[in-house]
């Protein structure tokens, strides 16, 4: 009898280990899998552009938190890094997940749900007011603005129409209707000649955007261009990829390095 219990003991142990060591893989596998497109069929793979999880769905987005959605038959669901199922794909619309939450519709009704399908019944925390400032201060002088350090003795001059901080020791200068980007040092990094740039909160102001003669890139940490203006539109990284649209039409993801999930 005890013999008996011991070794059901021991197989147990075994399948948790197991499971466990499956669950770790799976969330290996998640956070390196990036959508890809073939055609008018989407699936995953890996950053070296190997499939992973096949070209069987209408649309994929990226995987968050170790879940992404998918798109079959019109309607959405969502899935986890091995390709299963978290959720029946029933949904009319389906976000990605952000902070442990994803809104969803289902038969006209909206609401949020969690990382396992659960529906949620709290609301979201509200977002953190953000210190755009967090570099120095703004200095106005004669209808011009400049910026001063708080570290360093570093000074920008006040020959600016405006000046934002993209919270990661970044800043973003016009003169007129173009932007330029200046580091913490108060250097140029890139010229007055962007249209816009826009860096988003729901990446911690990642990869900013930036638009030049009607295309959009990227910016890298140090200010300088991380993919050259050359798509018709292009999204906010969400992890370390982001969905673009290329001149002629062709939709799909890009990585942190640049290179393109689609053909």
């Amino acid at each position: 009898m005890l013999m008996a219990s011991m070794k059901w003991s021991w197989q147990f142990v075994g399948l948790s280990l197991l499971a466990l060591l499956l669950t770790a893989a799976q969330e290996l596998v998640s956070g390196r899998l990036v959508p890809f497109r073939k055609g008018t069929k989407w699936g995953y793979a890996d950053h070296s552009r190997r499939l992973v999880l096949p070209l069987q769905y209408e649309e994929a987005g990226p995987f968050v938190e170790e879940v992404a959605w998918v798109r079959q038959n019109g309607l959405y669901g969502y899935i986890d890094g091995g390709g299963n199922p978290i959720t029946p794909v029933h949904f009319t619309k389906a976000s990605t997940f952000y902070k442990g939450r994803a809104t969803v519709e289902l038969q006209g009704e909206t609401f949020d749900i969690d990382a396992t399908g659960r529906r949620l019944t709290t609301p979201p925390e509200p977002a953190p007011e953000e210190d755009y400032l967090s570099l120095g201060d703004l200095v106005r002088q004669q209808g011009k603005v400049g910026f001063r350090f708080t570290v360093g003795s570093a000074v920008v001059p006040a020959e600016y129409d405006e000046i934002r901080e993209d919270y990661r020791q970044l800043l973003f200068v016009r003169q007129g209707n173009k932007w330029g980007v200046l580091n913490r040092k108060g250097k140029l990094t890139l010229p007055l000649q962007l249209d816009t740039i826009v860096a988003t909160p729901q990446n911690d102001f990642r990869f900013p955007i930036a638009r030049q003669q009607g295309r959009y890139g990227y910016l890298n940490a140090e200010g300088r261009w991380l993919v050259a203006p050359k798509y018709r539109l292009a999204e906010p990284f969400i992890g370390d990829v982001a969905r673009v649209e290329t001149p002629d039409g062709r939709t799909g993801y890009i990585d942190s390095s640049g290179k393109e999930f689609f053909e």
